[in-house]
């Protein structure tokens, strides 16, 4: 799978105590009418337990210039979200509080309608419940056999 170009986006959540955030390339779009996307992440990982337990998300579609902001999400032991993005404009979803990067080539709000364990990753099947105003405008970053990518 490692071969099949996939978009890279940063996942975010405001679950109270802190901002939590990680890179995710498993993301797709289920259905149109209503919008509804999946995300998956790790099963034993912090973004499961903290997705599941917010029950609301962001979703940052990443552009090519933003190589940096991958690596950091998806550094180990990495900070809160709020530190990673010190130097990046941003602001907080109005219907999530999650963190939504200005810069983004799209950013959606997502409220977890399902949730499916399948082998050891977590599936969040989430309807988007709001388009926050981003100004990201390029080509995309995507991932193929370990490497970030220009998408044009």
């Amino acid at each position: 799978m490692a071969l099949l170009p996939a978009g890279v986006t940063v996942v975010t959540v405001a679950d109270g105590r802190d901002d939590v955030g990680a890179t995710v390339t498993a993301f797709g779009s289920v259905s149109a009418d209503p919008p509804i996307v999946s995300v998956s992440v790790d099963s034993e990982g912090y973004m499961a337990e903290v997705i599941g337990e917010a029950g609301a998300f962001a979703v940052n579609v990443l552009g090519a210039g933003q190589r940096v902001l991958a690596g950091r999400f998806s550094a180990e032991g990495r900070p809160s979200a709020r530190l990673l993005v010190t130097d990046q404009p941003h602001h907080r979803g109005e219907l999530t509080r999650a963190i939504v990067l200005d810069e983004a080539l799209a950013a959606l709000e997502c409220s977890v309608r399902q949730r499916l364990e399948v082998g050891d990753h977590t599936v969040f099947l989430a309807d988007v419940v709001g388009l926050p105003g981003v100004r990201g405008g390029g080509p995309a970053l995507v991932r193929r056999a370990g490497r970030y990518h220009s998408l044009d």
